[in-house]
């Protein structure tokens, strides 16, 4: 008799050891959830902080009067009134010159990032380090080399780089104001940021066209693939998506916060005849010199919004499709 009970408690010793292993297996995956959100909150704490906050901050004080010493007055829809029927500057100035600067700095800064990281990702390691650094290097130093390099290069006398050299070669027959004529002044800021363009996204791109599989590389040309061309298009940008996601998305967001860099070049704030003075320019005027800072909020609530639209043309280009 004493035997059978011994055999009827097996099983439920076993279904006993069975619960404790469960519950020790949900306990150690309860620590390891805490854990990770342990890991992870500096990272929220700081995003919540400098980004989430702000954000709905400009978006609150947009709908207000706020000179950042009075408490704010709720007025409405009167800033965005103003921004989108009596604000010339924006209107004529300030929202053409971005969307010209961003639309040829932006996709043709992301192009050549493309074109130089694939360039060397084809030459040997010794030399792909140099050349990686000289390319990442200006984004590193834009503002002193701005200083250093181009203001001495783009000087209106006969001094200056590029007015000596064209007057000798008998291209020009009197130096030109390249930073203070209107005529000239987008253009030189174009190629100024796109020197200065090749950062993170650029180190990305590179890191990507390295870490393709070459198997993959040696099944193309098994199935037909015979171009460098065809293999890029087939093979290397599909297989490196995010990467080309995250350049885009820095592209854009670089292309749309340059703000300074007209004042910089030209000496002038704002800039001569407001050839380069973009939608930051119009932001720092109105918050930091005019105390007008409801209405810099929302310049800045049309500057994200613009943002936001870019990046989701950016996320249906490269962003991950349904299956994938």
């Amino acid at each position: 008799m004493s035997a059978s009970k011994a055999e009827l408690s097996l099983p439920a010793q076993k279904v006993h050891a069975k619960s404790l292993a469960s519950m020790k297996q949900l306990m150690a995956r309860i620590w390891a959830y805490r854990l990770s959100y342990l890991f992870a909150s500096p990272f929220v704490l700081v995003f919540l902080v400098f980004i989430l906050i702000p954000v709905i901050a400009a978006i609150g004080l947009s709908f207000t009067y706020f000179n950042g010493m009075e408490v704010p007055v709720f007025t409405g829809w009167k800033n965005y009134e103003y921004l989108l029927s009596q604000d010339l500057i924006f209107l004529k100035y300030a929202l053409p010159n971005t969307l010209t600067y961003a639309l040829i700095v932006g996709p043709g800064g992301y192009a050549a990032a493309f074109i130089l990281a694939w360039l060397i990702s084809q030459t040997p390691t010794k030399l792909r380090t140099l050349f990686a650094l000289a390319m990442y290097a200006p984004s590193m130093t834009a503002g002193v080399s701005l200083s250093m390099i181009w203001q001495p290069m783009l000087s209106g006398d006969r001094l200056g780089y590029l007015n000596s050299f064209l007057l000798n070669m008998g291209i020009i027959d009197e130096p030109q104001l390249w930073t203070l004529d209107k005529s000239y002044l987008m253009d030189v800021m174009i190629v100024v940021s796109a020197w200065s363009s090749m950062g993170i996204g650029f180190l990305a791109l590179l890191a990507g066209l390295l870490n393709v599989d070459k198997t993959l590389y040696e099944a193309a040309r098994i199935d037909g693939v015979k171009s460098r061309l065809q293999e890029i298009w087939f093979i290397t940008i599909p297989a490196m998506k995010p990467q080309m996601l995250f350049a885009a998305v820095m592209a854009i967001v670089g292309s749309f916060k340059q703000g300074n860099i007209g004042t910089i070049l030209s000496g002038r704030n704002p800039t001569p005849e407001y050839a380069g003075h973009l939608i930051v320019s119009h932001i720092e005027d109105y918050g930091l010199i005019r105390f007008e800072l409801g209405y810099a909020s929302a310049l800045t609530v049309i500057l994200l919004i613009i943002i936001l639209i870019a990046n989701r043309i950016s996320w249906k280009l490269f962003g991950p499709k349904e299956g994938e």
